[in-house]
């Protein structure tokens, strides 16, 4: 990754262009968060690329000084997949919505994940579709009461990490929109990993779905409802963390620790080849109700797209003369290639 000599500010990456979001709308808190980031990361501007598809969030490389493309519903992870195979150098960022990633975008999501394009994948999870006005999204809770659904939704919701987790992704993690200093710490570890990174975001939409996610936000319920994983930590909280998370053959639960003893509480490793114990984590909660876990769910290596992809250009070009086209042209329709 190219460092630049300057020194820049959150100003740097603001545009003139006037933030047009609703006013109270989450979004602003997680602009604010990525633009911070982005200047603490000291990359060059020209470095950096956005791409978004269609929703609310997706007009973000607007209010991004950097270069952008507002692409079209669902198709951000397919175009921004061109853009680092094209030119690996690129910090590539997708910004996308409940709406726009799982439902039209659904395949497009789950192949950019799969492949480990280099990609940083942001997704906002509002659990509606905003831009459209007030339509149950792929992540609606049943029972939920819209625009397309006034008995009550009947559809049952994806979980977006377990989603992620079942694509084998590589990094996977989720955050609030307005905890900016855990979100920044998230963006900092997606930004550092080499492959694909995807963050859930819980955004606020106050107009449509407003305190969606009040048991992780509001000041009498967040401690108790908070679940930070920490790296190499055991995996408690609650207001003097006298909560834990257990792992055994009936998957993950909450205890109480003075009940079990800390020894029996699991221990934090996002770093474990195998997605099991992170999938685990992820069903603790289905939807911001309960305990739900935040952070980084898997963080492991696996070779990257581009890598593979620029290996075999290299193979073919270290063999170029070896073949005869017109001979490959007039043959049947099976060939041998050594």
């Amino acid at each position: 990754m190219t460092i630049d000599v300057k020194q820049y500010t959150r100003a740097d990456f603001q545009t003139p262009q006037e933030v047009r979001w609703c006013p109270g709308c989450g979004d602003y808190t997680i602009l604010a968060s990525v633009q911070n980031f982005l200047a603490e990361m000291g990359v060059a501007r020209e470095k950096h690329v956005f791409v978004s598809g269609i929703g609310c969030s997706s007009r973000f490389p607007y209010y991004v000084d950097t270069y952008g493309i507002h692409g079209i519903h669902g198709r951000a992870p397919a175009i921004a997949s061109g853009v680092a195979a094209a030119n690996p150098e690129l910090t590539v960022w997708v910004i996308t919505g409940d709406g726009d990633a799982l439902s039209i975008g659904g395949n497009h999501l789950i192949h950019a994940l799969r492949r480990n394009v280099n990609l940083k994948i942001l997704l906002f999870n509002n659990q509606i579709y905003g831009l459209t006005k007030g339509q149950y999204s792929p992540t609606s809770e049943q029972g939920k009461r819209t625009k397309t659904s006034p008995m009550g939704s009947i559809d049952y919701p994806f979980n977006p990490v377990t989603l992620a987790l079942g694509a084998e992704a590589t990094f996977v993690a989720r955050t609030l929109d307005m905890d900016r200093k855990h979100t920044e710490e998230i963006l900092r570890a997606a930004a550092d990993h080499r492959g694909s990174a995807f963050i859930e975001i819980y955004q606020n939409c106050n107009v449509f779905n407003d305190k969606a996610f009040q048991e992780l936000t509001g000041r009498e319920t967040r401690d108790e409802n908070r679940i930070y994983l920490r790296e190499g930590e055991p995996i408690v909280f609650g207001p003097n963390d006298e909560y834990g998370v257990q792992l055994g053959e009936f998957g993950a639960r909450v205890v109480e620790v003075a009940k079990v003893g800390l020894d029996a509480i699991q221990v934090h490793n996002s770093k474990t080849p195998c997605p099991g114990v992170p999938f685990a984590l992820s069903r603790l909660s289905h939807g911001p109700h309960g305990p739900t876990p935040l952070g980084i769910f898997r963080d492991v290596p696996r070779p990257v797209y581009e890598d593979l992809m620029v290996g075999q250009i290299e193979d073919a070009q270290a063999k170029k003369g070896t073949g005869d086209l017109a001979d490959l042209l007039r043959s049947a329709g099976t060939w041998t290639v050594e």
